[in-house]
């Protein structure tokens, strides 16, 4: 497997989200398409998802891209407090690892405050303010 990319839906708020992870993880925006790129007469885009993102993508690491979209109104809201899955990224070391904890977590919610795990990693878990989920780990023992 070359890599794994989650995809993140959101309810209008993607580029927002976004522009603040890349504050967090730095890189370029590999991607960026708004529906009212995709309109045509078959595939009509309300005004009101016009400027919405269809796809975002961020790359985190040396393979792996963080992929989101913006869901368009006529097919519902996202639920964000109730995701059942986890972002979980590997870190290279402890302080990369408060970085990226300090950084995404900032007016989110700590489900699990970063430190070491009885599991022998260093590791932390939390829901960020736009209701993504996130659990961030060294494992100093790692060889890869």
């Amino acid at each position: 497997m070359k890599a794994i990319n989650p995809w993140i839906n959101f309810n209008g708020n993607a580029e927002e989200a976004f522009t603040f992870y890349k504050s967090v993880f730095g890189g370029e925006f590999t991607k960026i398409i708004r529906f009212k790129e995709l309109a045509t007469a078959e595939f009509p885009v309300a005004a009101n998802d016009a400027d919405k993102l269809m796809y975002i993508a961020l790359p985190i690491g040396l393979n792996n891209l963080l992929i989101a979209n913006d869901v368009p109104e006529f097919m519902g809201q996202v639920s964000e407090n109730e995701n059942r899955s986890k972002i979980a990224l590997s870190v290279e070391s402890k302080e990369e690892a408060d970085n990226i904890f300090n950084g995404l977590s900032a007016g989110g919610d700590i489900e699990g405050q970063i430190g070491d795990s009885p599991w022998g990693t260093y590791a932390g878990m939390f829901r960020d303010k736009y209701g993504i989920e996130w659990i961030v780990e060294f494992d100093p023992n790692y060889n890869g």
